[in-house]
């Protein structure tokens, strides 16, 4: 089984790529068994609503965030996913308060299970969001393994060429891709997400 955590701040097209993503992985890839794993904050998640009215099997975690007050329920949970659906990808989307790294090495160290992170940046709200947001944005994207700088299709050139120099400065290691997730996502942006670089 392979997992993907999907990370970013509130608003930054999460779902929108997860949707994407779960597309091209059924349709280009032939991958038959896909789990969505929800965290959200509050006791209804309108983003598993759209993902499920997409088609896709949805798994919620509610009222609490996995890389804090739901931390131990989230292995837990895992098992009983790979128990029952045997996916070969759960693809989880955290909170947009959460910080990946901390599910990625819950997950690593307590099952044993290898973990991805991508995590989505809004380059449109990305410097009206980092003054307030400074302690939470910066460790968002520290380990990620590929950061998509979302909605660049909204700014001028300009400030993209800004807010990915920002973006860069708090990981330098992650692949990082400019994309618009309304106007579509590469295949090959997709494949380095899933770690599928050849």
């Amino acid at each position: 089984m392979n997992f993907l955590v999907v990370g970013g701040f509130l608003g930054s097209g999460k779902t929108s790529f997860i949707l994407r993503l779960a597309h091209h992985m059924i349709d280009d890839l032939g991958i038959e068994k896909i789990v969505i794993l929800e965290n959200e904050i509050g006791e209804i998640g309108v983003d598993d609503q759209v993902l499920r009215g997409a088609g896709y099997e949805v798994k919620g975690m509610f009222s609490g965030c996995v890389c804090c007050t739901m931390a131990g329920e989230l292995p837990m949970n895992v098992r009983t996913i790979q128990r029952d659906l045997n996916p070969d990808w759960i693809i989880m989307e955290a909170t947009g308060v959460a910080f990946p790294q901390s599910i990625k090495d819950n997950l690593e160290h307590s099952i044993e299970q290898d973990v991805r992170v991508a995590c989505l940046a809004d380059a449109q709200r990305w410097n009206k969001l980092l003054r307030p947001m400074e302690k939470l944005l910066p460790f968002q994207l520290a380990k990620a393994d590929v950061i998509l700088l979302n909605k660049c299709d909204l700014v001028d050139e300009e400030t993209l060429r800004s807010v990915s120099e920002s973006v860069r400065s708090f990981n330098s290691e992650a692949e990082l891709c400019l994309v618009s997730a309304k106007e579509g996502i590469t295949n090959e942006v997709l494949d380095k997400v899933l770690g599928r670089e050849d």
